[in-house]
C-alpha cells in the first residue's frame, strides 16, 4: 500500500530504469481522477491491448479511448520495441472490476487465489500498462518483454514492493485473457531477478540532460561539445545522417539527422526542418557535456 507517485517522480522511475519513454500530450493530467479515487496504489497490472492496425493508432486508442470506454486505458502503452509511451497520469480505465480476495493478496504479498469475481474497483489501485499485442498467438519480442519486466520492476522498487505486487489483468478479472501467452509466475521471476541485482532508485533523482540552448544556438559555423553530444544520441536513435562524425561543428548533417529525429516523432512541414525546438530535445535526452 502506498500513496501514488507524483507525476514528475513516475517519470523519473521510468527513465531510470533503462526504457526508452515517449509522452503524449498532457499526459500529466489526462485521467479519471473527476471519477473517483487514484490510490492508495498496491502494484502493477499488465494487459495485452488486443488487434491493432498500427501502433501509432494503439497508443492513440488508449490515451482517447472511446465512447464507452473514455481515456486514458492506461498509464503506459509498451510497443514492440521496448518503447513506453505516457497517455496518462491518476484513475485510468485499465483494471476495472475485479476479485476483492486478489486484491487482498497482492497487499500481502501473497499467492493469488482464483480471481472468481468482480466485487471490487481495481482502478484506484493498480498502475496499468497495455503492451501491444494482438491476444491471438502473436509473439512477444524479446525487447518488449525487457520493458515489460523492467517498468514492473522499477516500480515495485521505489515502492518496497516485492514481484508478488506485479499481476496480470487475467489474474484479476474473471474472463480476461491478457496478457495472452505470458506465464506470470515466470514473469514475475524475471521482475524479481531484477529486483536482486539493480540498485534503489531515487524518484527525485532526474537524469543530468542537457537544457534546452535555444533554436538560435544551432546555426552554421556553431561549435561545441553539445553538439557532438547532440550527433551521438541521434545516431543511437537511428536517425544519423552522417558520413563521418558526428562532431563538435554544426553542419548541414547535424540538420538532416535531426530533421529524421523530428519525423521519427511524428512531426512534420516546418515543425520537421532540423532545427531542434524545446519538446523535440527534451524528448532526445541529450546528455550534459
Amino acid at each position: 500500500m502506498a500513496q501514488p507517485l507524483s507525476a514528475d517522480q513516475f517519470l523519473a522511475v521510468l527513465k531510470k530504469s533503462g526504457v526508452r519513454v515517449l509522452e503524449h500530450g498532457n499526459w500529466r493530467t489526462h485521467n479519471r481522477n473527476h471519477k473517483g479515487a487514484w490510490g492508495p496504489v498496491h502494484g502493477v497490472m499488465i494487459h495485452h491491448t488486443g488487434p491493432y492496425s498500427t501502433e501509432a493508432g494503439m497508443v492513440e486508442l488508449c490515451r482517447t479511448g472511446y465512447t464507452s470506454l473514455p481515456g486514458p486505458l492506461c498509464h503506459g502503452v509498451i510497443d514492440r520495441s521496448g518503447t513506453v509511451h505516457l497517455v496518462g497520469y491518476g484513475r485510468a480505465n485499465h483494471a476495472g472490476s475485479g476479485d476483492d480476495e486478489v486484491l487482498k493478496a497482492v497487499i500481502a504479498e501473497k499467492p493469488l487465489p482464483p480471481d472468481n469475481e468482480a466485487n471490487t474497483d481495481g482502478n484506484p489501485h493498480f498502475y496499468g500498462f497495455e503492451c501491444i499485442n494482438t491476444g491471438g498467438g502473436q509473439a512477444w519480442p524479446a525487447a518488449q518483454l525487457d520493458a515489460m519486466h523492467k517498468v514492473s520492476a522499477a516500480l515495485c522498487r521505489v515502492h518496497g514492493w516485492t514481484a508478488r505486487s506485479v499481476i496480470a489483468h487475467k489474474e484479476w478479472q474473471p474472463g480476461k485473457p491478457d496478457p495472452s501467452g505470458i506465464a506470470m509466475d515466470g514473469f514475475r521471476t524475471a521482475v524479481a531477478g531484477l529486483l536482486n541485482t539493480k540498485s534503489d532508485p531515487d524518484p527525485d533523482d532526474e537524469p543530468e540532460y542537457a537544457p534546452f540552448p535555444g533554436a538560435d544556438y544551432f546555426r552554421t559555423g556553431r561549435r561545441s561539445t553539445l553538439i557532438t553530444a547532440m550527433g551521438k544520441r541521434l545516431v543511437a536513435e537511428g536517425c544519423g545522417k552522417y558520413a563521418k562524425g558526428p562532431g563538435p561543428t554544426w553542419t548541414e548533417a547535424d540538420r538532416r539527422s535531426y530533421a529524421a529525429w523530428q519525423c521519427k516523432l511524428r512531426y512534420s512541414g516546418d515543425d520537421a526542418d532540423g532545427i531542434p525546438g524545446p519538446t523535440s530535445w527534451a524528448k532526445l535526452r541529450v546528455p550534459k557535456s
